[in-house]
């Protein structure tokens, strides 16, 4: 789930049930485009199940913007963000299991995650495949490129959209110390990484395994229900532009566990989880000019 900084988030107290029943049940990311080029303003909503969406607060509408890509459905759609002039950018987490066998993609290291761009009023394309579990997506201050998290390589991938490498792919930042999740832009131009959980050895080790073995112990932990737990332990990062780490705040033994999103104010800093019931706010850590805390 994603969680940005919006007017929309300010206007709670004025929250009521959409008169549209098609409502997406699985959204993973939202985005408020009242400034972009969506006409009337709205919300584009990532829904795992039935593709990118947007949603009109005002009348309550729900309206399908892409469902597939190719001709092949959208299976797992995944964070999304947009440009100045309107470009819709957007993830696809896998193209072989959705949103309920995640941890399949995630055991069997599948690298069929996507990057897609939606132009106004046009259709999907791909820009990047093979990416090892597409997540956050966040464009850079100057949007010259774009940030996209791997969560199955512990990788932020940098897609660049301007100049003479335009249309390359590269590294911002590798070997993470934990599995990136959403990615938001902070008001210095930093880019917030959710990190959901420490990296697990067991799935460190499977990852380098042969695929037949990966795929197996898929099929091993379906039919046993074993799960990937969330994970005592709150971090974010904060990544300038240049792939330098600015900031790692961690909180261990947290009760909030498995930070999915995060989103920075001028001095706060609201955490979202899919393991949680609700939101964490908290200060941010010298803000007031002390030192970071970690």
């Amino acid at each position: 789930m994603g969680l940005h900084r919006s007017p929309v988030a300010r206007a709670w107290r004025n929250w009521r049930r959409p008169a549209d029943r098609t409502l997406p049940r699985r959204p993973l990311d939202t985005e408020d485009t009242s400034r972009r080029f969506l006409r009337g303003g709205g919300l584009l909503v990532c829904d795992a199940r039935r593709g990118l969406l947007r949603i009109d607060p005002r009348h309550g509408t729900v309206r399908v913007l892409a469902d597939e890509v190719d001709g092949a459905p959208l299976r797992f759609c995944s964070n999304v963000t947009t440009a100045a002039d309107g470009t819709v950018y957007f993830t696809v987490s896998s193209r072989r299991y959705g949103l309920d066998e995640w941890l399949g993609d995630f055991l069997e290291h599948t690298g069929t995650g996507q990057l897609l761009r939606l132009r106004p009023d046009g259709t999907p394309e791909v820009l990047l495949e093979g990416l090892q579990f597409a997540n956050g997506v966040a464009l850079a201050p100057d949007e010259s490129f774009l940030v996209v998290a791997e969560s199955g390589a512990r990788r932020l991938s940098r897609y660049r959209l301007t100049g003479p490498r335009a249309g390359t792919a590269d590294t911002l930042a590798g070997d993470l110390p934990g599995y990136p999740d959403n990615i938001s832009r902070g008001p210095e131009g930093e880019f917030w990484v959710a990190l959901a959980r420490p990296p697990a050895a067991g799935v460190e080790l499977l990852h380098g395994m042969p695929r037949g073995v990966r795929r197996a112990a898929w099929e091993v932990s379906k039919r046993l229900r074993l799960s990937l737990p969330p994970h005592p332990t709150a971090r974010v990062l904060a990544v300038r532009p240049d792939g330098r780490t600015a900031r790692d705040l961690r909180a261990v033994r947290s009760p909030y566990r498995m930070v999915t999103s995060v989103c920075r104010t001028e001095h706060l800093l609201a955490m979202g989880s899919i393991a949680e019931r609700g939101i964490a706010v908290c200060a941010l850590p010298g803000a007031d000019g002390t030192a970071s805390a970690h």
